[in-house]
């Protein structure tokens, strides 16, 4: 069966995070000591990702130095402007921000700054949705957006509030096709408590911090707090997955339909996607669908979702 991206790519997957904060902002670590904690924890890439506004004089953290043979980093910042529909600031994650990235404008608001970011090179993902009450009117008006963080460890730990797919989910039944990414929004505040819980795996051929942003713009990346996704593969309304040991392989899509394969340590499963048009008052199957995996701990990671017109 043939295999999907991005696992059908050449180049191997890179384990990262893309949002955690330093003393530059509101961490609680230098720079140099977050970063050592990210490799000392076997990520192979990372990217501070410090408040960019006013109260911290506008940081674009300079990591460069940190960089190592077998470890990068992704220079970047999570950018702020008026003002979401509870009334608050955005939170907008941007890696690959030039280091001389402009202050925001004093009438900018958020999405203006995201247009700008993406304008400067920039992968620009909407961070927190449930932690900042985002609205299905706040996700659609960021149209650069390449993702919605789904998942947000710091905000999962703290207040229950580290979900992303209910905003993703609705998104892309509206038909815009963005990309899902996990991280931990580390601050180190209570040692690693809220560290080390949320992460992409990218697929590339190297670890050039170039390559890692282009695919992470083409949606070449997987979303994990643990499990591992070896492989997804689709012929027809079959699909095969394989994974680290789990207990739940699932396929869900852009209604309550779910395909399920449930077991103990299931490293292969095949399920049929027909299941998902089957339903009382189903109009119409879903156009896209996503794989999620869940192990005995209850720690998951997901696929992109599919656009299955795209197969």
């Amino acid at each position: 069966m043939p295999s999907i991206a991005p696992f059908s790519h050449a180049g191997s997957f890179w384990r990262g995070n893309i949002h955690t904060h330093s003393n530059l902002s509101d961490g609680r670590l230098t720079p140099d000591d977050v970063t050592l904690a990210y490799r000392q924890a076997g990520y192979d890439f990372m990217m501070l990702s410090d408040h960019f506004v006013e109260r911290y004089d506008w940081p674009v953290a300079d990591t460069r130095a940190m960089r190592t043979d077998g470890f990068t980093t992704i220079i970047g910042a999570e950018i702020h402007a008026p003002k979401t529909a509870v009334g608050e600031l955005w939170h907008v994650v941007a890696a690959g921000l030039p280091l001389d990235f402009a202050p925001c404008g004093k009438n900018e608001t958020g999405p203006e700054l995201a247009q700008r970011a993406r304008d400067a090179g920039a992968y620009v993902g909407i961070a927190h949705p449930a932690w900042s009450q985002l609205t299905i009117e706040d996700g659609h008006s960021i149209d650069a957006a390449h993702a919605v963080e789904i998942y947000n460890h710091g905000c999962a730990v703290e207040n229950d509030r580290g979900d992303g797919w209910y905003l993703l989910d609705q998104m892309l039944n509206d038909g815009k096709r963005l990309h899902a990414f996990a991280t931990d929004d580390a601050h180190f505040t209570d040692h690693d408590f809220d560290a080390f819980g949320g992460w992409v795996h990218v697929k590339c051929e190297s670890l050039d911090p170039d390559v890692l942003l282009e695919a992470l713009k083409a949606g070449h990346n997987y979303s994990s707090q643990g499990p591992r996704i070896d492989d997804v593969s689709i012929d027809g309304t079959e699909v095969q997955v394989k994974c680290s040991p789990v207990d739940v392989v699932t396929i869900v899509g852009g209604t309550s339909r779910s395909a399920v394969h449930r077991g103990r340590a299931v490293t292969h499963a095949t399920l049929d996607l027909s299941v998902l048009e089957r339903g009382w008052l189903l109009e119409k199957p879903s156009a896209w669908v996503r794989v999620v995996v869940i192990d005995a701990f209850g720690k998951k990671a997901w696929t992109n979702p599919i656009w299955l017109d795209e197969i």
